[in-house]
């Protein structure tokens, strides 16, 4: 028995060399923040309802939104590093010239570092 599939599926679309380094780093951005939503996630899971938001099923239709929102201010302020990565990998595969961190809208431990006295 055969149990190949009837269609073949579709190859994954990649990064294309027509695309803006702006693009790019807003997916890169993206990525990374829905990298630390399912991070996040578990962190909710065992609240109780009665707080912090009062409770109900409402609080937890809402809960996966608080959770993006707070992923998304993450991966903006520079979120764990996801970010740099994914956009230097999405920037080779489109045939652009690298960037450096500060391209990919995170701040990176060099860009960070205090100067010495």
């Amino acid at each position: 028995m055969n149990i190949a599939p009837a269609i073949a599926p579709a190859p994954l679309a990649g990064p294309r060399a027509n695309q803006s380094p702006a693009a790019l780093r807003r997916a890169a951005r993206e990525f990374e923040a829905q990298a630390l939503a399912a991070l996040l996630q578990p962190m909710f899971q065992g609240l109780d309802t009665k707080a912090p938001f009062g409770g109900g099923p409402a609080e937890g239709q809402w809960r996966p939104m608080l959770v993006d929102a707070i992923a998304k201010d993450l991966a903006k302020a520079g979120g764990l590093g996801i970010g740099e990565a994914v956009l230097r990998e999405l920037t080779r595969l489109a045939g652009l010239p690298p960037q450096g961190d500060q391209a990919a809208g995170t701040s990176s431990p060099s860009s960070t570092q205090r100067p010495t006295p």
